[in-house]
């Protein structure tokens, strides 16, 4: 790890302040989970480490039944967990939090780092680049591309979105709030990622000298939740495949659905072909089933990962059978 520079500002006006205007120079550590790792890895090198944690106003929970929930970008996933308000209206929130098996993360990591959190590509953090490549051509598509994506993979970026929360909350319609030099900026989840072209672009829609301050989640209004992932083992890993799903019933029919594929793209992956496949239908075994493959339908699996067709098939078909059923 090279020797950089620490601060630690008390406010998010001071905390942009200390922010460089090009990515690398720079980086913000919330619960260090990621960073800390990456930097030890050589896979970043800034000059000054800028750390929320004394930002008390980016640790709040507050809930609304009428507008919904604001969680601060530093809530912990254990005060997630912990939270009686987020429980019941957001179950799926929950379980997204029960899946990451480790209670060291839960402790430190962040709802905010979650979102933000860098590609786990074993070339990424191998010091390959971003986007995985040696004398100008990937190293991904012949190599060992286990765990690439299926979906979204035409190139150059081979790798899939790590994050826990961000399926979830893209298919419940949630909202990021980001605060630079010029204030704050609201950008809805679904808009926020995005499949860079090139090695210095980031996967999301955030500024070098910017920093999210909030998760703005709508009120839930009776919807019908679960997530469901797919994992080589129980403990601490990341999910092969995985699917958060919304449902509104009008009794047992489907008025909408959002469905939104996790680890199989380089974004968070919505599927209206998932959603239009439930679309006025009884939630049943078959239909549940024929969502799945909707989902899938245009998947390009490469030379190992074919796999994961069919264990994103599954994730879909059994978080959709779980909402039904009534969530997490």
């Amino acid at each position: 790890m090279q020797a950089f520079e620490y601060a630690s500002p008390t406010s998010k006006e001071a905390a942009v302040k200390l922010l460089a205007s090009e990515w690398g120079e720079t980086e913000v550590l919330a619960g260090g989970t990621d960073l800390l790792s990456l930097m030890k890895d050589q896979g970043s090198a800034p000059k000054r480490v800028v750390s929320l944690a004394a930002v008390k106003e980016l640790k709040a929970i507050e809930y609304n039944p009428s507008t919904g929930l604001r969680l601060g970008a530093l809530v912990t996933l254990r005060e997630l967990l912990d939270s009686a308000e987020v429980r019941k209206p957001y179950p799926a929130l929950i379980e997204a939090a029960e899946g990451v098996r480790s209670p060291q993360l839960h402790s430190m990591g962040t709802v905010g780092g979650d979102l933000l959190q860098r590609p786990r590509c074993w070339y990424y953090r191998g010091g390959y680049g971003l986007l995985a490549q040696m004398d100008g051509k990937s190293l991904v598509p012949d190599g060992e591309n286990q765990y690439h994506a299926i979906l979204g993979n035409s190139g150059p970026a081979y790798f899939v979105n790590p994050s826990s929360f961000a399926p979830i909350l893209i298919a419940l319609g949630a909202k990021v709030r980001l605060f630079g030099p010029g204030g704050a900026r609201d950008v809805s989840l679904d808009k926020f990622y995005g499949t860079p072209t090139s090695a210095d672009q980031r996967e999301y829609d955030l500024k070098p000298n910017e920093i999210l301050t909030d998760i703005l989640v709508p009120a839930a209004g009776g919807a019908k939740m679960a997530v469901y992932e797919v994992r080589q083992k129980e403990a601490l890993d990341w999910p092969l495949a995985a699917a958060a799903v919304v449902l509104n019933l009008d009794g047992k029919t489907v008025k909408s659905a959002r469905v939104v594929l996790g680890h199989v793209a380089p974004t968070p992956w919505p599927s209206p072909e998932a959603e239009a496949a439930l679309a006025g239908k009884t939630v049943s075994e078959s239909v549940a089933e024929e969502a799945g493959k909707a989902a899938l339908a245009k998947a390009t699996p490469l030379s190992k990962n074919a796999y994961k067709v069919q264990l994103a098939r599954v994730a879909v078909k059994r978080a959709v059978l779980a909402a039904a059923e009534g969530g997490a």
